[in-house]
């Protein structure tokens, strides 16, 4: 099978999945709806699939990084019960306060799947919900998409986040990811 050229960069919580506000039972994790669809849509078109995610749950003790795996695992089975299979999940354990180069809005995480699956970031689609999510997309170059779900509606009422494109799930951003990619390859 043929490594995508062309990633998709998503938040989990209020963009793929309900957000449970800390979320550390795995029996909790619900796709959103449109999420399924969204992500079928963008792996047929090719492109990789790629979570990046804030789990300073972890920094702060109250799960490890085992019953985070747990969680991934529960979420990566109810993808590919509906066709999808995710590329990579890549999350960062630390607080805010830590200071890191992989806690979103910073590009660690980015960079993680970068050296695994050799693609461009700046031609990379970013997809989330929170303003942290579209400043990395911007940190990083890509196109960027807030969704409505989660806190997303918030964000925008309150003009925290400047995405390129502001949609209500990710089959809407699915619909217009494929009509780039499509005025891309007429380009190149």
């Amino acid at each position: 099978m043929l490594k995508p050229k062309y990633f998709v960069l998503l938040d989990r919580d209020g963009t793929i999945i309900k957000d449970c506000h800390y979320l550390s039972d795995p029996d909790l994790v619900e796709l959103l709806p449109g999420a399924a669809e969204g992500l079928r849509q963008l792996q047929a078109l090719g492109l990789g699939l790629v979570v990046v995610t804030n789990q300073s749950p972890i920094g702060r003790g109250w799960f490890d990084d085992r019953r985070l795996e747990e969680i991934h695992q529960r979420l990566r089975a109810l993808l590919v019960d509906e066709g999808v299979n995710l590329d990579g999940i890549y999350y960062c354990p630390h607080l805010p306060e830590d200071r890191c180069a992989c806690r979103k809005p910073n590009r660690g995480m980015v960079d993680s799947a970068v050296r695994d699956f050799n693609f461009e970031p700046n031609t990379s689609f970013a997809i989330g919900d929170k303003p942290c999510d579209i400043e990395l997309g911007q940190n990083i170059g890509a196109t960027t998409f807030l969704v409505r779900t989660g806190y997303g509606a918030k964000v925008e009422h309150d003009g925290s986040a400047k995405a390129d494109y502001i949609v209500d799930n990710l089959q809407d951003a699915a619909q217009i990811i494929a009509q780039l990619v499509q005025c891309t390859q007429i380009l190149t």
